[in-house]
């Protein structure tokens, strides 16, 4: 599982090896830093020299010296191999709509430096090192989100900066490129052969995105587990479904462990000691967590090491092959977004089960037939609603996240004049992946909500555990105990920014160790 607390302390990334998605999240999300090994810049300065080499031999390269796509029997001439990089900036740069989020578009960039750091690229090292600068500096172009089959338009609005056209954020405010260079002491650059190519293709946008969204499902995941076992310790729930001899017969790493967090959550709980016999058996959404946690957490552990992966992969076409008598550009499509994309698709289910769980959870605690406390945990229901309207919320996000599980993965609809005759799709499973991570946290926020008024019902007499104390004394800085109705939206974005920040897992860690 990831590591929330991780990210947000690396101040640096060093690349020339690999990475992995906490390192790629700091430099995304939270600003670290970014620097070349000198092995880094040895790898793409070998790379590059074959690729000038080549030019000037006349070698037929796609992309390189050749038009694209279906247009690669045109043969360009080495004194236009300049112009071919810019144009297919230019004209490669057609999505529209809304831009990318400040991360996603840092992360895509990251990702550049990262593919041609493999050293099968043949970009300059001047080139990635505007790429470095825009990262450092905070020079976030401006790329519109929609249109993608996987690579090409967001990645050439980004380009197009370098070259001084397009617009970027720069110290909170979109500005035209020209005048964003020029504010940061950098000059635009003209592309060599191949670089335009580069910069536009490969798995680049999609694994940036895909790494985003699968980050903050873990840890939601994460805090699935501790929400759960705080709803299951305020409705009288019982242990006894997390017993580990339970797990033992039924050998699901992931399901092993989760219950292991719910009991480690629980152990010094007076409140769950008290009502251990209470009932003979819960609800599926109860005692269930463990399996449906484990097995939504499973998805996304597969989907992180295919990810992982991918971020420390070249992933261009055509790589440049530097071994043998004189090297060779090999041809392929290692761009293609399949594997990203299909572990997209499954991560989007997964994380639907996990809210589909916390919505059905949040219903019996608002259900007073059903959690024995007043209904919708108001003290004067009738006059007041209370937590009703919170389900209605959580129904409308669940069936949202329902309609972005479907895959995107499954259709692929023919680009280039028949010559990429099957598209992967992978962006669009990877930026839907967004979403329905985003509308996760809303959910579990709301169920967070109810488990915190709740408490007011309990015996006080009962203490919880120390965790989940942990987690209400946090809540209760800024929530306020419902005596009547209330403006409720702050108070569950309050929530959801506690559950993304990782603020929750730090809490219950503090108390009881890390959570597995």
């Amino acid at each position: 599982m990831t590591d929330n607390l991780c990210a947000k302390n690396i101040k640096k990334v060093v690349l020339g090896g690999k990475i992995n998605i906490e390192e790629f999240v700091a430099v995304a999300r939270f600003g670290a830093k970014v620097e070349f090994s000198e092995e880094y810049c040895e790898r793409v300065k070998k790379s590059r020299k074959l690729v000038e080499k080549w030019v000037k031999e006349g070698r037929v390269m796609y992309g390189i010296t050749t038009g694209f796509g279906a247009l690669c029997t045109e043969v360009i001439s080495e004194e236009d191999a300049s112009k071919l990089q810019r144009n297919i900036i230019l004209s490669h740069s057609t999505s529209v709509g809304d831009p990318l989020s400040i991360e996603e578009v840092r992360g895509t960039m990251l990702m550049v430096l990262q593919n041609v750091g493999q050293g099968f690229s043949g970009a300059r090292i001047e080139t990635m090192e505007m790429y470095r600068q825009f990262l450092n500096l905070g020079i976030t172009p401006f790329a519109p989100k929609e249109g993608s089959v996987g690579y090409l338009s967001p990645e050439a609005h980004m380009a197009l900066v370098l070259i001084g056209e397009g617009k970027a954020y720069f110290k909170g405010q979109l500005r035209s490129s020209k005048e964003v260079l020029e504010m940061a002491g950098l000059k635009p650059t003209v592309l060599s052969s191949k670089e335009g190519l580069i910069l536009v293709s490969g798995t680049t946008s999609v694994t940036a995105i895909a790494s985003l969204a699968l980050y903050d499902m873990l840890n939601a995941a994460k805090t699935s587990d501790i929400i759960g076992a705080m709803t299951l310790e305020v409705l009288k729930g019982t242990v006894k479904a997390f017993d580990e001899r339970l797990m033992k017969v039924r050998p699901h790493d992931e399901q092993s462990k989760t219950a292991s967090n719910v009991r480690r959550i629980l152990q010094d709980s007076e409140i769950a000691k008290h009502f251990k016999d209470y009932r003979l058996q819960d609800a599926l959404s109860l005692r269930c967590i463990p399996q449906l946690h484990g097995a939504a957490k499973k998805t996304l552990k597969d989907a992180l090491k295919t990810v992982e992966i991918e971020m420390n992969s070249c992933c261009d076409n055509p790589i440049i092959w530097p071994e043998g008598d004189d090297g060779e550009a090999i041809s392929g499509c290692n761009a293609d977004s399949s594997y990203v994309g299909i572990e997209m698709d499954s991560a989007c289910i997964a994380a639907t089960m996990l809210g589909k769980m916390s919505e059905r959870r949040n219903n019996r605690l608002v259900d007073g037939s059903i959690s024995e406390y007043p209904w919708f945990l108001i003290k004067k229901p009738g006059l007041n609603s209370g937590l009703m309207i919170p389900q209605y919320t959580q129904a409308g996000l669940l069936n949202d996240m329902k309609i972005l599980s479907h895959p995107a993965t499954v259709d692929g609809i023919p680009t280039c004049g028949n010559q990429e005759d099957y598209v992967a799709m992978g962006y669009n499973a990877c930026k839907k992946s967004r979403q329905v991570v985003d509308k996760l946290e809303f959910i579990l926020a709301i169920e967070l909500l109810s488990v915190f008024q709740a408490h007011q019902f309990i015996d006080k007499k009962l203490s919880p555990g120390k965790a989940s104390k942990a987690v209400l004394d946090e809540i209760a800085l800024t929530v306020p105990l419902m005596e009547e109705d209330i403006f409720l939206y702050p108070h569950i974005n309050t929530l959801r920014d506690l559950i993304h920040s990782g603020r929750i897992i730090e809490l219950v860690e503090d108390k009881i160790g890390r959570l597995m």
